[in-house]
Formats: C-alpha cells, sequence, structure tokens
C-alpha cells in the first residue's frame, strides 16, 4: 500500500537545525546573485525611517519650544505608521511592492514637506497633528520587503537564517547613520533640514527599490513561499498553506508587547538625549550619544549574527530582554556625557540580540503565508512603543527634571519583560511531527525513522 509522508507546519525543519552549527557567513550571503542590486536602494528607502521621529522633535521644538509638543506630534506620526504597517504589508502581498512603494512614497514625501511648512509656519498644534497622520501612515516598509526578497532569493537555503540576522543589522545600522545626520542637519544647516531630507531620501530611495523588478516577490507569494526567518527548506515551496493573519498567533502578540518595550527604548532616549544635550549648551552632542547608543546596537548584533547559537530562542530571548531592562532602568541616573554615553552603549548593546532573536522566533510561530505581515506587525510595534515613549518622555522633560525622560524606556521594559515571563510559554513553535498517511479518510500516526 502506497503510504504519504506529512509534516505538520509552523516548527523548524529539521535541516536547518542540524546545520545550525555550520551556518552559512555573511559573506556567502553578499555573494548572492542580485541581492546589491535591491540591498543599496533597499538601505537608502529604509534611512528615513530612523530619521524621522528625530526630525520632528528638533524641528517643532525650535518652533514651539516644548518637548511635549513636539513629542506629541512625533506620537501621532509614530501612531499612525504602527496601525498602517500591517496593512501595507498585506497589500504588499496582494498587489506587489511596486504598486504600493510608488504611491505611497509620493504621498510621504508630500506629507513631510507639509509638516515642515506648517511647523515654519507657526500653526496651531491640531494642524501639526493633521499632517503627521498621513506623514506616519505612508511610510514605506522597506525592511519586511527586503525581507520577502530574501525570502524569493534564497527559499529552501540554509542562508535565510543569516539574512535575517543580516538585516537585523541593518535596522541598526541605519539607527547609527539616521539619527547623526538628522541631528547634524538641524542644528547646523537649518530646522527644517533634517525633515525634508528625510522627504527627499524616501522618495529617491523608494523609487529606485521599486524599480528592482527582478528581486520583486510574485504577487500571492506570500500564501506559498517563506519570507526571511521562515523555514521553506525541505517543502520545496509546494506546500499549500492556508492564509491566516500572524496576529492571530498567540506567539506573535506577545513578541509585540516586547518590541513595544524595545520601541520604547529607542523613542525614550532620541528625546532625553536631545533635552539633555539642550540643559548642558550643547545641543550637537545629541547625535553623537544617540549614535553611540545605536553603534551598540549594530555591534552587537553583527556578533549575535554571527553565532551558531546553541540556545533556544526563548531563553535567548528571556534573557537578553532582562538585561536590556535592567540597563535601562539605570539612565535616569547618568548625569555627565561620559556616564551617559557608557550607559548609552551598554543598553545599544543589549537592543540587538532581543530584536534579531524575536525574528527567528517568527520562523516557528508563524505559518509561512503569514511571515511578512508578522514583520510588519513587529515593525509596527517598535514604531508605536517609540510613538508612546517620545510623547511620554517629552512630557516628563517637561514637567519633572532634566533626565526624568529617560524612566520611559525603563518602564516600557520592565512591563515588557513581565509580559514575556508570564507568556513565555506562547513563544514555544509548535511541535514537528510526521505521520504516515493509510488508507482513506483518516490518518495513523506511525513513526518514521
Amino acid at each position: 500500500m502506497a503510504s504519504t509522508v506529512t509534516r505538520e507546519t509552523g516548527g523548524t525543519p529539521d535541516s536547518t537545525r542540524t546545520s545550525a552549527s555550520k551556518r552559512p557567513g555573511y559573506g556567502q550571503l553578499l555573494r548572492t546573485r542580485g541581492a546589491w542590486a535591491f540591498l543599496l536602494p533597499g538601505f537608502a528607502a529604509r534611512q528615513p525611517f530612523a530619521m524621522l521621529t528625530i526630525s520632528i522633535v528638533l524641528l517643532v521644538q525650535h518652533t514651539t519650544g516644548s518637548y511635549g509638543a513636539a513629542g506629541a506630534v512625533a506620537a501621532v506620526t509614530g501612531v499612525a505608521m504602527a496601525l498602517f504597517a500591517p496593512f501595507t504589508g498585506r497589500l504588499a502581498d496582494r498587489h506587489g511592492q511596486r504598486a504600493v512603494l510608488l504611491p505611497g512614497v509620493a504621498v510621504h514625501a508630500l506629507a513631510g514637506l507639509s509638516l515642515t511648512a506648517l511647523a515654519l509656519a507657526d500653526a496651531p498644534l491640531w494642524a501639526l497633528f493633521a499632517a503627521a497622520v498621513p506623514t506616519g501612515a505612508s511610510v514605506p516598509q522597506v525592511g519586511p520587503m527586503v525581507r520577502a526578497r530574501w525570502g524569493t532569493k534564497l527559499q529552501g537555503s540554509p542562508l535565510m537564517t543569516t539574512a535575517a540576522a543580516f538585516e537585523s543589522v541593518t535596522d541598526e545600522l541605519t539607527f547609527v547613520f539616521g539619527p547623526l545626520l538628522a541631528t547634524a542637519l538641524c542644528t547646523a544647516v537649518d530646522p527644517a533640514a533634517g525633515l525634508l531630507t528625510e522627504a527627499a531620501l524616501t522618495l529617491v530611495g523608494g523609487l529606485l527599490f521599486a524599480a528592482q523588478r527582478g528581486s520583486q516577490p510574485p504577487v500571492g507569494a506570500g500564501t506559498g513561499t517563506g519570507a526571511v526567518g521562515g523555514s521553506g527548506a525541505g517543502d520545496g515551496g509546494h506546500a499549500r498553506v492556508k492564509a491566516v493573519s500572524a496576529l492571530a498567533v498567540p506567539g506573535v502578540r506577545v513578541l509585540v508587547v516586547a518590541f513595544l518595550g524595545i520601541g520604547a527604548v529607542f523613542g525614550g532616549m532620541q528625546v532625553s538625549l536631545a533635552a539633555f544635550s539642550e540643559s548642558i549648551g550643547e545641543p550637537g552632542l545629541n547625535g553623537v550619544l544617540y549614535g553611540t547608543f545605536a553603534a551598540g546596537n549594530m555591534l552587537s548584533g553583527i556578533v549575535c549574527g554571527a553565532i551558531a547559537w546553541k540556545v533556544a530562542p526563548r531563553r535567548r530571548l528571556l534573557v537578553g530582554y532582562a538585561a536590556l531592562a535592567l540597563t535601562a532602568s539605570g539612565l535616569w541616573a547618568a548625569q555627565s556625557v561620559v556616564v551617559l554615553a557608557g550607559a548609552g552603549l551598554v543598553v545599544g548593546m543589549c537592543i540587538a540580540p532581543a530584536l534579531i532573536t524575536g525574528y527567528t522566533l517568527v520562523e516557528g510561530l508563524v505559518p509561512v503565508g503569514a511571515r511578512t505581515e508578522a514583520f510588519t506587525w513587529l515593525t509596527g510595534a517598535v514604531a508605536l512603543g517609540q510613538a508612546a515613549a517620545v510623547m511620554i518622555a517629552g512630557q516628563l522633560e517637561d514637567r519633572l527634571w532634566d533626565g526624568a525622560g529617560f524612566l520611559a524606556p525603563m518602564g516600557g521594559t520592565l512591563l515588557a519583560l513581565a509580559t514575556l515571563v508570564g507568556l513565555r510559554s506562547r513563544l514555544a513553535p509548535p511541535a514537528v511531527s510526521r505521520t504516515v498517511a493509510r488508507g482513506v479518510g483518516h490518518r495513523t500516526p506511525v513513526a518514521v525513522d
């Protein structure tokens, strides 16, 4: 009697586990044919994401004199982005990345110009809020799109795990250059220069990225192929996966909370470092301090992505997040540039491992057809956490003492850590099992050697 071997979806393939200790490196990944054609414009197109918040904060604070108002406008932008990011990812899967990017980058550039003009014209706060909504909602989701392109290139390859780490490191690299560039432009050129450059980079980078049609995932690929971080190995690309919402997976909801806490660190650091630099009469130091924080993030990401880990991702996330919460809780006590730079460096070094591990967990938690959407939920969670922290930190800086804004990343990471610890069982991937189908209409589990 003929027998058919079937396997449940949602787990990590045996081939991935057995090759974990021999994972290919970054060099081999970057030699993938055609990779640089979408990596370079993709880097330019995602750079504005790291510039947007700090550019808005510095511009609005300059025109209103209030960090609270600046944080509130930036928060509206972040909330709008977080709410629309999964919708954008779903549209890209359904209609193609180019169809979403072309109108999206145009809308974002126009919205950014409108927000700049209103701020310079001393428009009322409600008008700035109104302009902030389309500015945030139209932020192109280039990071998840690049991950999806890696998935198309590397389907079934052990390089996909390396690509997931590489993309996380790239995200961190943008947070080294983005805030430095935005701060330098806003302080040395003009308060509006940061936001204007952000809009221009989005338009040019987005159009160049959209022009790379050869690497774009086929329309509808989200229901049958894996994005970066996915485990397409062993399936041959022929498995049919029922389309489900990524947010329906309990583990994804737990990861969303964790990424909200990471966003709180980004947002709280941006406002609080700007306020600290202003309070000591050295506003130009803001970019240096934030760059130090982001450099720690990037360097630890490079190391984390190069290690063939033997510790399970769930345990790595719990340990790493505990370290992040502990280090973020001491920022408010820093009273000098040197101490604050050192503390920021350590906090940054704790972020990348949590981000990379969170994206890695998606591989085992989410069905293949929902992984691109899952990435946009996590990206949106970072933006939402950043938005909330920017607003809260701004109010704390205005109403309490210099440095009180650092309480925002402390509170965000501690709440997220408590959620992770309490719901850690939901981060366990579904068990992988193999059964042999016998007869017609039923299956009897049979061990397969």
